[in-house]
């Protein structure tokens, strides 16, 4: 993006009593589409002024990674969120400064104010994708997601720790990480934009039909709902940080697989599928510590 990014890109409200909603871009910094799709929102709102429930506050992740378009400074800083991080202030990396910078956002609005918090994660993929909504399976996360029009992962925080959709739901707010598509797709910003109409309108009362035109981006969004399914986790292939891996090419995000089929290499040893069901999230860029996942349909 390689501009100055604010920590809070935009801030809503019609000062009625009603839910927050807090949504977080470019937690990875080579994933702008949440934060681009975000200032397409406020520069609506900030036209149409709507009337809603509660206040929307859109907050940007890792600014220094944004910056320099990399994936993230020292660290993953969707790993960084863990009790012990968090309970000994723990800031030996540019990406527990920056947590602990969107935790202060979070913290000026507590939940005593609010009717129901709730938290929308934007992320994108390094592979081609379908949008899906990412969900720890707790309190009503999944109920709300499956407002959405998008397929559904479950469990994903439950197994990778340190996540800042794990991190929000421990603080008791509901919600789920929208993965829009592939990092340089502009259909992800369209998904994404399309994501928070829908949360808007779902948890603060926003009539779309009140905007200056019925956003195009939910039109859009919304044909994915009749192909909904939702997944849960089989199996994670980790990677260590001195690994070699490599996929092999071609896959895409809900690929079916079939036991015995070669999927990747990992320090020179191939790796073939157990399973006969779906792959998940397979990794095709330099950073990063999953290799693949592996899915079911529920």
């Amino acid at each position: 993006m390689k501009k100055d990014i604010s920590r809070i890109i935009g801030k809503y409200s019609s000062n009625n009593k009603g839910p927050l909603l807090f949504v977080t871009a470019g937690i990875h910094g080579n994933e702008p589409s949440g934060i681009i799709a975000l200032e397409k929102v406020f520069t609506e709102l900030s036209v149409a002024k709507p009337e809603i429930k509660g206040t929307i506050v859109g907050v940007s992740g890792n600014n220094e990674a944004l910056n320099k378009e990399v994936r993230f400074i020292d660290e993953d800083l969707n790993r960084t969120w863990t009790k012990q991080n968090i309970e000994d202030h723990i800031t030996d990396t540019n990406e527990k400064e920056e947590m602990f910078s969107i935790i202060e956002v979070l913290n000026n609005y507590p939940a005593s104010e609010y009717t129901k918090r709730y938290f929308l994660d934007c992320h994108t993929t390094s592979s081609d994708s379908l949008p899906y909504a990412s969900v720890q399976d707790v309190h009503d996360n999944d109920s709300w997601a499956h407002h959405f029009p998008t397929h559904i992962i479950r469990g994903f925080s439950d197994i990778v720790y340190g996540t800042t959709d794990g991190y929000m739901s421990r603080q008791g707010l509901t919600g789920f990480v929208l993965e829009a598509g592939q990092h340089d797709d502009q259909n992800s910003i369209i998904n994404h934009e399309g994501t928070i109409w829908i949360a808007l309108q779902e948890a603060c009362d926003l009539d779309l039909n009140k905007l200056s035109k019925f956003p195009e981006s939910v039109t859009k969004l919304q044909k994915q709902k009749r192909n909904q399914k939702t997944f849960e986790i089989e199996y994670r292939h980790g990677i260590e940080d001195n690994d070699t891996f490599s996929m092999e090419p071609g896959y895409k995000n809900f690929q079916q697989i079939k036991k015995g089929e070669l999927l990747a290499y990992h320090n020179g040893k191939p790796i073939t599928s157990e399973w006969d069901a779906n792959i998940f999230m397979p990794l095709y860029q330099k950073q990063g510590n999953d290799g693949f996942f592996v899915v079911k349909e529920v």
